[in-house]
């Protein structure tokens, strides 16, 4: 089920996201309670969530064609889901419409004085999700696949169609999950989290050069507020990222991942990430100094990051 068919042109970028879609709900507490403990929330917000789903919603604010491929479910909150983020300019592919039961229900906790999170969800567990037949066809017209591990009956024959049509794959290494070794082979970047672990490797240089064995080109690692780390090629280095005062870090690795892809999608060199990273870098730092998990979309400054890529952002 398609939901969203918003107006492209054929300069837009394209981007392809398949993975997990969720409905967050979201306070915005004072403190985090301890056991047996309430706390009344200063705001709370109802918005899809997800790595995929944030990702795509990014892609479409600053400009792009997104499209993505998940499950979300004929549930009338998968489908409050779904309708949001065709709101934001996303076209939500269904492949789960058969499942009646709830979506997956993120529920967050962002600290106020802080902007810290805390995050408890099922990451849709047992959903049953069924590619589409003309997967490889969505793959092939788009300018770049982004895969975050999630629905794995989705995310490795988009992945194989990605490879096959030349197509770079970004995979938002969260964590490490049961199907992240078979779709390694087909990743172009590999943009984890400080927290993403490979198996048997003690160090992010170790890591760098256990995914590079796989086929992955280039390894990015963000540290939130501390530089990012990069591997290519034999060659590496690291990206400062721009310094604010962090009002709410809900869903900065999303954006990030999201804005990595928008660049990619508008040729940035993968080989030599800098200028990409620092796009996405600047574009996840605009998120993290804005309250609500959509406010920031809204910001003026986004849309004047996205007219100074790639002149305002050199390697």
């Amino acid at each position: 089920m398609l939901t969203g068919e918003p107006a492209a042109t054929s300069a837009d970028p394209r981007g392809l996201f398949v993975g997990l879609a969720t409905l967050d709900m979201v306070y915005r507490v004072p403190e985090h309670p301890g056991p047996n403990r309430k706390v009344v929330a200063v705001r709370q917000d109802l918005a899809a969530g997800g790595p995929a789903a944030n990702a795509a919603v990014t892609f479409a604010a600053l400009g792009g064609a997104a499209r993505l491929v998940t499950g979300l479910g004929a549930h009338p909150l998968g489908r409050f889901a779904a309708a949001e983020l065709a709101g934001r300019g996303v076209v939500v592919r269904d492949t789960a419409m058969e499942w009646a039961e709830p979506p997956a229900v993120a529920s967050i906790l962002v600290q106020d004085s802080t902007g810290e999170r805390a995050v408890v969800s099922t990451h849709a567990a047992g959903m049953t999700v069924t590619p589409p037949d003309d997967l490889a066809v969505e793959v092939a017209k788009a300018d770049v696949l982004l895969v975050d591990g999630h629905h794995p009956a989705l995310a490795l024959p988009a992945a194989r169609a990605a490879a096959e049509a030349s197509v770079p794959v970004i995979l938002d290494g969260g964590s490490w999950k049961l199907a992240t070794e078979k779709l390694l082979p087909y990743v172009t970047v590999a943009a984890c989290s400080a927290d993403f672990r490979v198996p048997g490797c003690a160090s992010p240089p170790e890591a760098a050069r256990a995914l590079a064995r796989y086929g992955v080109v280039t390894v990015l690692v963000t540290r939130g507020p501390d530089p990012v780390l990069w591997w290519s090629g034999g060659r590496s280095g690291s990206v400062p990222v721009p310094q604010v005062v962090a009002r709410d870090t809900l869903g900065a690795g999303d954006v990030f991942h999201g804005a990595l892809c928008w660049a990619v999608a508008l040729g940035a060199d993968v080989v030599v990430p800098e200028a990409a990273v620092r796009f996405a870098a600047a574009v996840a730092a605009l998120r993290c100094s804005i309250v609500g998990p959509r406010a920031w979309l809204d910001d003026p400054a986004l849309a004047e990051l996205a007219r100074s890529f790639p002149k305002g952002f050199p390697g």
